[in-house]
């Protein structure tokens, strides 16, 4: 699936502040938000979240089959979709319980940064100014 820089980037940081909102115990009972902790990370925690998160489901993004996406939609995956491109990306290398985790891991976080998605815009909408 082509998806542009930013629809990558919005996914991406939806999937890590998913896993903040899960690794956090005051997010969990509701005392905060998830942004509030997000915020109060330094650059560096941040950046640490989205590399480890982003090598692994970046690969699986792009993986995805070509979809007819209408303006104002967002693209939508069958869940066999998204294992079928979880379980290409994950190699041979680890036993048969390892790999059911890895995959039910990573197709959970790809299915997080698919629900962060923004619709897609229309591309014939894009209004270039006078100057460019």
């Amino acid at each position: 699936m082509r998806f542009t820089e930013h629809e990558l980037t919005v996914a991406l940081t939806g999937a890590a502040k998913t896993m903040v909102a899960a690794g956090n115990k005051d997010v969990r009972k509701g005392r905060t938000s998830v942004d509030t902790v997000w915020d109060e990370m330094d650059r560096y925690q941040r950046y640490q979240m989205l590399e480890a998160i982003g090598s692994q489901i970046l690969p699986v993004l792009v993986a995805l089959p070509d979809v007819e996406v209408q303006p104002g939609t967002r693209p939508e995956f069958s869940t066999q979709q998204v294992l079928a491109c979880v379980e290409e990306q994950v190699g041979d290398d680890v036993g048969r319980m390892k790999r059911k985790v890895v995959v039910a891991s990573r197709a959970a976080l790809v299915r997080a940064a698919l629900d962060h998605l923004p619709p897609r815009q229309d591309p014939d909408a894009l209004i270039v100014p006078d100057h460019l």
